[in-house]
């Protein structure tokens, strides 16, 4: 279910929303192999009604399930946006959808959990990446001193015509 605040609600006082929000929900799609968004978002909000718009406050963390651009280990790369705040225009070109007197917040959490997602996820800053197999060693293929494959010459060069 995604999460709506009644606007009947706040024509009298503030409200304070707790929880999580299913991933299901959040409908991140980062097109990124290295990032995925499976664990729930935990929210804790304060909505407040100013005029013709919301405001939003408060904080959002989610725990991203990464891997290592560089070794390529799988690791939890937390997403915090502490001191949150979001302003939603009711009036206007730019104004949220309002359905049975209620607003949908879904759209403006996802778009600030996507500005927050890593660029290039490092399970360390000081990670080195995948191991080098030493020169000179037989690899698994066999193929030789160098462990690498002959070259297209060198395998011509072979040839008796």
């Amino acid at each position: 279910m995604p999460l709506l605040v009644n606007l009947r609600h706040l024509a009298d006082h503030n409200l304070t929303l707790e929880g999580e929000l299913p991933a299901s929900e959040l409908d991140i799609d980062t097109r990124d192999e290295m990032i995925r968004a499976e664990r729930p978002l935990r929210y804790e909000l304060e909505v407040q009604k100013l005029d013709q718009n919301l405001l939003l406050r408060g904080c959002l963390r989610l725990a991203l399930d990464c891997r290592c651009v560089r070794c390529l280990r799988p690791f939890s790369h937390p997403l915090k946006l502490a001191d949150w705040t979001c302003h939603i225009p009711l009036a206007g070109e730019e104004r949220a959808s309002v359905v049975s007197d209620c607003v949908d917040l879904t759209p403006y959490l996802r778009e600030d959990i996507l500005l927050g997602f890593p660029q290039h996820p490092l399970c360390d800053a000081e990670c080195r990446g995948l191991e080098r197999a030493d020169p000179g060693t037989v690899t698994e293929q066999g193929h030789g001193e160098t462990g690498l494959p002959p070259s297209a010459s060198a395998v011509l060069d072979k040839l008796k015509l």
